[in-house]
């Protein structure tokens, strides 16, 4: 019997075309012998499937100087194919797990993250995935916060003690060595994410277990909205609500015009449930100019616009490609707010509605 492919990593990401120099928003499904890529993320049969054996993968890819965060797969007839991640994490996440994958096949294993149950001798009667449930109860789980830590500021995530703290509560482990253990599993199995250089340290083997039973090393729901904004000043904070709450960012942003390609100030407000992104006349005014629909959309940083002149903008630009495939060209004031614009529009495309 024919084995199905395990399901290593699946997302948006932007894609060149195969014949001409277009880039557009496509579901792309790592397999652990291909991967797979569908216009929309409901689709059934895929546009395309990318053989990984004796494929090589190249990141950072600078063929397209005006794009950000490319890396390029090479399969073994020497076709190319680029794609687009929305930030430095993301990409690098993908292209780890990419190149795992080819690793693998070349040395006829199985794709398996590092450090799984049988590596830690978990007990077989602890379900992971029902355990991960339970510690996101809204009422009874684990607490999401917003921690600061070295001038960031760290939105739905908690620390690492509180997840051991929660897990001796609830009577799921013996003593906090046991829950180190488990936690362990939780992180190499992907339900937990590390925030922050002192948990991403740990969890890359720079120390004794991948996980830290301490209150300044910060954790994060793989499905959770999670995002960090680089700089926790009060004068640098836009976010000024709950992220769960309606408002999830505003402040002032340069948009392109459809039509003219001219460029003009306006305040955007991004909101989730449902996702938009509404724009107004910052002089004032009640109603909006517009709105984008966020939900099943592409964000990715840019460096240079086709329809712009160069006297006009040309830094912290980036580009919004909707499930409908229409293009909305903004511009930052700083590398640092592009970042958190791009990653607080793509949690909000993925949770909102």
């Amino acid at each position: 019997m024919e084995r199905e492919p395990k399901r290593i990593r699946e997302g948006y990401l932007v894609k060149k075309g195969s014949m001409f120099n277009t880039w557009k928003p496509m579901w792309v499904v790592l397999l652990d012998d291909g991967i797979e890529f569908y216009k929309k993320k409901i689709d059934n049969s895929p546009k395309g499937m990318i053989p990984l054996k004796g494929s090589s993968i190249n990141s950072p890819c600078q063929d397209f100087g005006k794009r950000m965060f490319v890396f390029k797969l090479t399969t073994a007839k020497q076709q190319d194919h680029f794609f687009q991640a929305a930030y430095l994490e993301e990409r690098d996440a993908w292209v780890r797990d990419i190149r795992k994958a080819i690793q693998c096949i070349e040395g006829g294993q199985r794709f398996a993250r590092k450090s799984t149950r049988k590596s830690i001798r978990l007990p077989e009667t602890i379900n992971l995935s029902a355990l991960y449930l339970s510690m996101k109860d809204s009422d009874k789980g684990v607490k999401e916060l917003k921690l600061e830590k070295d001038k960031k500021v760290f939105n739905h995530c908690f620390t690492g003690s509180c997840v051991i703290d929660w897990l001796v509560s609830n009577n799921a482990i013996r003593n906090r060595k046991e829950g180190l253990m488990l936690a362990s599993s939780l992180l190499n199995e992907g339900y937990l994410q590390a925030a922050g250089d002192t948990s991403k340290s740990a969890a890359e083997g720079l120390t004794d277990t991948p996980f830290l039973d301490l209150p300044d090393a910060y954790y994060y729901f793989a499905d959770s909205g999670f995002f960090c904004e680089g700089n926790s000043s009060d004068d640098d904070v836009v976010l000024k609500e709950e992220f769960r709450g309606t408002v999830v960012k505003q402040g002032c942003l340069l948009k392109q015009g459809h039509r003219r390609k001219n460029w003009k100030v306006r305040k955007f407000i991004l909101r989730e449930d449902p996702a938009y992104l509404h724009y107004y006349d910052p002089a004032g005014g009640e109603d909006p100019l517009g709105a984008i629909h966020l939900r099943g959309c592409v964000v990715t940083a840019v460096e240079d616009i086709p329809d712009a002149r160069k006297h006009d903008v040309d830094t912290n630009l980036f580009e919004i490609i909707t499930a409908n495939e229409v293009h909305y060209f903004l511009q930052a004031a700083t590398p640092v707010e592009r970042t958190e614009w791009i990653k607080a529009i793509q949690v909000v495309s993925r949770t909102g509605k």
